[in-house]
This record gives C-alpha cells, structure tokens and sequence, in this order.
C-alpha cells in the first residue's frame, strides 16, 4: 500500500507524531500536502521544509490529486475534509497504521508508556546513532541534538518508535524491542478505567515478535502469559541505577546488569526522572551489544528534548523551564527536578490544564502536586478535542490547590502578570499551546533582570 505513493496527504499535518511522518514520506520523493487547524512554528517549518499545508477545511476540495490519506485519531469527525475522505475510495489510515507498516522492515525498538517515553525514544535514537549504529528513528518531540522528531539513515536497519497508548494506537507495532516506562491511569475518557488502560499494554507487550524481548520499569507487571524475554530496569533491577551524584550540572550514575557494571555515565540533562530514563535507554543499547566507551560518550553528549524540563533561562538570578507536564505524575516530576536543581529559589509554577475529562478525572492529584509549588498560576483548560463538561473548569481546580499564594489569570494577561509577580524559578507546564507564550515570557523576564 505504501509503494509507488505520489500524493500523500495528511489530515491533522502539524501533530508531532504526523510531522515526522510527514517528513519520512517527503524525503522518500513523495509529494506532501496537509491540513492543521492553526499556523504553529511547527507547521512554518514543515512548510518551509516543501510541504504544502492549509488551515481551512477545504472539503471535498482536498482531495484532488491524492492517493491515500493518513489521518489522527484528534482530528474532529465533524470535519468535512474527514468526512468527505471517509466517503471516498481513496485508502485512508490512522498515524500508527502507516508507522507499523514501515516498521514491518526493521529490527523496531518501540517504546510506550504513559510518561517517559518521548525521552526515552530519543535517547535510545541518540546512544545508538552516536555510537555508530545507524537508525531510523520517530520521536514524539523535537529532539535537541537533530532539531527534528526524524532521524533517517540509507543504511539503517533498526527502527526506534514512540509507541503511543492513545487511542490504542500502539497495538499496530509490532516490536523486537519493547520498552515500557509507565502505565499511570490516563486517556480515561477513551478507555474508560485503569484496568483497561492496563489491558491495552498487556496486548501491545503480547505483540512482542518470537525472540525479542521486553524491559520494563521495575514497578510494572507483564501479562502471566508472556513467553519473551524479560528485563526489569531501575533500582534493584535486572538493569540497576545506582546514582552517584552531581558534579558540574550533570548527573553522575552507574547502571549495572545483573551485578556486572556497565561503567560510570554523566547526563547533562536533570532530574531522578531522567536517570531511570537513561537507564532504560541504554538497556536496549546493551541489548544490541552497543561498545561501552562509545555509549558512554554518546549519553554525554545528549542534550534532550524539547518542552522537556528545557531550560530557556538558566542565570544566577532567573531560572525559566519550560515542560510538556500534563498529567500529575508528570508534574511531580517536573517540580522535583526542579526543587533538586534550585533548592534555596522561590518556585512560581504556571500550568494549562489539558482536557476538561483529565483536569475532572485527575483533580485532587493534580492539586496535590501543584501545592508543592510557592506561587500557583493557573490558565483556563485547553480544551483540545472536547467540549466543555459542567462544573469542569480551572477555577474548580484552583480552589482545591492548598498553596498561600495562587492565582487564576488568563493568557492574554499572563505577561503582564509575570512582569508584575516574577520569582527566581518559572515552571511553565502543559501540552496545550501554552508553548506560545514561553517567548514573551522569556524577554520579560530578561527584562525584569
């Protein structure tokens, strides 16, 4: 289905996971078009880069010309586009279809979890390509050492994937490799419960090839009927962290495996997070037999992902970081790099909510975390895909947070308000489009200095 393609066109073009496919397909000679709601700096590049996008719905209009349509699960069914390509012949697939198709000619690394797994997809992407091993790679963000979520190689013959839950969109892989970092409750508005949650990953690890094998955050089970090799990663582990401190901003730490050690690691990027992170990376470059002294330099060298605790200030006197946190577990993580890194700094934290179903099915857990903070400001829910469900909102949110100082301000007035009420340490957090304001949030706060 993917031969002799033409005209591929991509319905929702300004997603991470659709951006990086596609540039896979323009860069194999395909022509690429695409629809996205808004113009994003994301989008200007892929525009830049020759592929041609709109941001009105076109309709039947779109079709012209096209010879199959890849499309994400966020896209509106509403849309006349959507419908008008569901009521044609031309092939339609879903992101993760195509991604399993291409990866069906790969020795495929697929890394899911409901946190973690962006870094961990780069970093494996990272320690393998930096150690000479040629990969092709699709990252669920932009990876800082390729200012891309694409890595390609004429010579690869190993794929890395971000295996995503969302939407079950996961179980169209069907890896060699597989990594899980978590499996928190989430996406509950499209499974339901934890349980089912949980059944979808037992299903992704049952589609494990014969031979290959899974390594898994030490906290998790596997399926009883798995019949593939196991590997635990963490503390204690199969694959055991043992931390060693931070010299000079990185982080120190060994990893060994099964009491053999692998040899002493420096990261530049922080956080506890990050070292198990690392830890599950170089699991699977251990499991390709990677060199040691190569992988030790390669973890050196990585410089992570971006809206991933990305430092945007890093001064004496004003710290900025901005995050992708959206869910609880992933903003306790985000305020405990952070108090680690700035113990002794007052900690403003600013966070979108994302989803009226997450902020509703996560909102004494996600209180709890934002109470750590000194100052609480909080922005009106991004709504994404979902209408408004009453009684849902920020304010609801707010009013649980048990911090002294919190605020509710919108995001036109936010600036202003930053200008007004700057701390040393600003956390910016969320998966919505707070990322377009970490900018002028930047050049008041270089200002302010």
């Amino acid at each position: 289905m993917l031969n002799n393609l033409r005209h591929i066109y991509f319905l929702g073009v300004g997603g991470i996971g659709m951006s990086a496919l596609a540039r896979y397909f323009l860069l194999q000679g395909v022509k690429v078009s695409g629809y996205d709601k808004t113009s994003t700096q994301l989008t200007k590049v892929l525009e830049s880069e020759g592929i041609n996008i709109h941001y009105t719905d076109k309709g039947q209009k779109a079709l012209e010309g096209v010879d199959m349509i890849v499309y994400t699960p966020a896209i509106p069914k509403e849309l006349k586009e959507f419908q008008a390509f569901s009521n044609s012949d031309i092939p339609m697939l879903k992101r993760a279809e195509v991604l399993g198709e291409i990866s069906k000619d790969y020795f495929t690394i697929a890394v899911a979890g409901t946190h973690g797994k962006t870094t961990i997809t780069s970093m494996v992407a990272h320690f393998l390509s930096a150690s000479g091993i040629s990969v092709n790679a699709f990252i669920g963000g932009i990876a800082n050492n390729y200012n891309s979520n694409l890595i390609l190689s004429k010579d690869a013959k190993i794929m890395v994937v971000e295996a995503d839950e969302f939407d079950r969109s996961f179980l169209h892989i069907h890896p060699d490799i597989a990594i899980i970092s978590s499996m928190d409750a989430d996406h509950l508005d499209i499974y339901g419960s934890e349980d089912y949650l949980k059944e979808s990953f037992y299903s992704f690890i049952r589609n494990i090839k014969e031979g290959g094998s899974l390594i898994l955050y030490k906290d998790l089970d596997a399926p009883k009927d798995f019949q593939q090799k196991l590997y635990r990663y963490g503390t204690e582990s199969d694959y055991c962290l043992i931390p060693k401190g931070i010299k000079s901003g990185k982080q120190i730490f060994d990893v060994s495996f099964n009491s053999n050690n692998l040899g002493g690691f420096e990261i530049s990027i922080p956080g506890r997070h990050n070292l198990l992170n690392a830890t599950a990376a170089i699991a699977a470059a251990e499991q390709l037999n990677v060199d040691l002294n190569l992988l030790s330099k390669a973890i050196e060298s990585y410089t992570g992902v971006k809206r991933r605790f990305e430092l945007k200030i890093n001064t004496s006197d004003t710290v900025l970081i901005d995050d992708y946190a959206h869910h609880p577990t992933e903003i306790k993580a985000a305020i405990a790099a952070a108090r680690e890194m700035f113990s002794d700094k007052k900690l403003m934290g600013i966070f979108q909510p994302h989803l009226y179903t997450r902020t509703r099915d996560f909102a004494q857990e996600f209180a709890n975390e934002l109470s750590k903070l000194d100052v609480v400001v909080l922005l009106d829910i991004y709504p994404a895909r979902e209408l408004p469900i009453k009684g849902i909102d920020s304010q609801m949110l707010l009013d649980r947070v048990s911090a002294k100082e919190k605020y509710l301000v919108s995001k036109q007035a936010l600036p202003e308000f930053v200008k007004q009420n700057s701390c040393a340490i600003t956390l910016i957090m969320g998966a919505g489009d707070i990322d377009t304001i970490v900018e002028p949030i930047k050049e008041i706060l270089l200002n302010n200095a």
